[in-house]
């Protein structure tokens, strides 16, 4: 394969990218990877004329700004050093950026849109989230009455992992297809808009929902010793009021690029190149 990469910016499951890319024998060029000692450092203008840009999983940390743990980089600054006959491969991109992109002519090719990918990082994200919760509790998850909040695919394999461990598992939805489904797992089912006096019995509460559900009232009325997880990028739990009154909370997003970084590359690598080979771009 003879491919010539781009890799910029990012987190540790980039700098894993860049490593594959080139161990498949590709030519790499990486930039704002530096502290993950990936190789083939260079500079911005140099990664970004390769023929293949791949750009990071979220494409921004911020408004406007590419997730990149070097100096801030505005992504419309970025776009200005690629131009439209490049492949430029990006993850969870935002209206704006493709907006900006767009206006100069680039093509953004979202790879967070594949569904192999999308299924393999929830699988990533649930045992990562078990992980996060059996380091952070005193007692087994075994027997324990464990709350899923939300049921896409993060909340169906969590489930599915819980369950698998013993625990006690309520799953919430608002479809009643989904709740039907919940059931049908095995799982006792509550709808996510109808918690208000429910949540009195739980030792561990995930959330998987990216916008608020259980606010300062429902916070309330967990268990003094329940251990409050969101794993939505945009908090759906009050972890303020959780901390506040003395639960113990963790926001463990993006947590494949912080737990199983390999994986998460692989999965990343993979989508990249089917992409490519739907696109007929050559090897």
């Amino acid at each position: 394969m003879n491919r010539r990469f781009g890799v910029i910016g990012g987190d540790r499951r980039q700098a894993e990218l860049a490593r594959l890319l080139r161990a498949d024998g590709c030519s790499v060029v990486t930039y704002g990877l530096r502290q993950w000692k990936c190789g083939g450092e260079g500079t911005l203008e140099q990664a970004a004329t390769a023929k293949i840009v791949v750009l990071p999983l979220p494409l921004c940390k911020g408004d406007g700004v590419l997730n990149c743990q070097d100096e801030p980089l505005p992504t419309a600054e970025l776009f200005r050093h690629l131009d439209p006959s490049q492949t430029v491969l990006a993850g969870q991109v935002q209206p704006a950026q493709r907006r900006e992109a767009e206006s100069r002519g680039i093509e953004l090719l979202d790879y967070f849109r594949r569904e192999e990918l999308t299924v393999a990082n929830a699988a990533a994200t649930a045992e990562a989230a078990v992980q996060i919760a059996m380091e952070r509790l005193d007692r087994t998850i075994l027997g324990m009455n464990c709350l899923v909040v939300g049921f896409g695919r993060i909340g169906k394999l969590l489930s599915c992992r819980l369950h698998g461990l013993g625990g006690r598992v309520t799953a919430t939805a608002r479809k009643p297809a989904d709740l039907a489904w919940i059931r049908a797992y095995g799982y006792a089912a509550m709808e996510t808009g109808k918690l208000d006096g429910g949540l009195q019995n739980f030792g561990v509460v995930f959330n998987t929902v990216p916008s608020l559900v259980l606010d300062d009232t429902l916070v309330a009325q967990l268990p003094p010793d329940c251990l409050c997880v969101d794993l939505a990028s945009v908090p759906g739990m009050d972890l303020s009021a959780a901390e506040a009154r003395g639960l113990p909370q963790v926001w463990a997003r993006s947590l494949p690029g912080r737990l199983v970084p390999c994986t998460a590359a692989q999965v990343i690598r993979d989508a990249v190149y089917h992409i490519l080979e739907e696109r007929g771009d050559p090897a």
